[in-house]
């Protein structure tokens, strides 16, 4: 029996992560310059590496590799949403309407990266 193969742009992980990427991009750009470097590189950053992680660990052969990057992909979710965002409000930075947008997509983002690296341990031990 053979496997279908699914590709990183079909996985709705990946697609919410690059979701994520582009609202937060749109959020930093309206930063003034000063706000740009201090707050909003960092943020920026620590946004396009979840979905930069999950494409990297996606590709990786053996289900541990995998499951680091996933890790870390989720780290870094953690870290710009639970973080960054919450001082760009705090600081008055961002508006309500645009934190609440990527609040929106963080939610059911964390969910669904759980539920990946729980399934690629799941399918690991199948194999078994």
């Amino acid at each position: 029996m053979r496997k279908n193969y699914i590709h990183l742009h079909e996985l709705e992980v990946y697609r919410l992560a690059r979701e994520l990427s582009r609202v937060s991009w749109v959020v930093f750009e309206k930063l003034p310059w000063p706000d740009k470097k201090i707050m909003g590189e960092q943020f920026i950053r620590s946004v396009d590496s979840v979905g930069a992680n999950i494409a990297e660990g996606y590709a990786r052969f053996h289900y541990l590799d995998r499951v680091r990057f996933y890790y870390q992909s989720r780290s870094s979710l953690s870290e710009a949403c639970d973080h960054w965002l919450e001082l760009l409000l705090e600081r008055r930075k961002i508006s309500n309407d645009d934190y609440e947008e990527i609040k929106s997509i963080q939610k059911p983002l964390e969910i669904k990266l759980n539920n990946f690296i729980k399934s690629t341990f799941h399918a690991a031990q199948q194999k078994e």
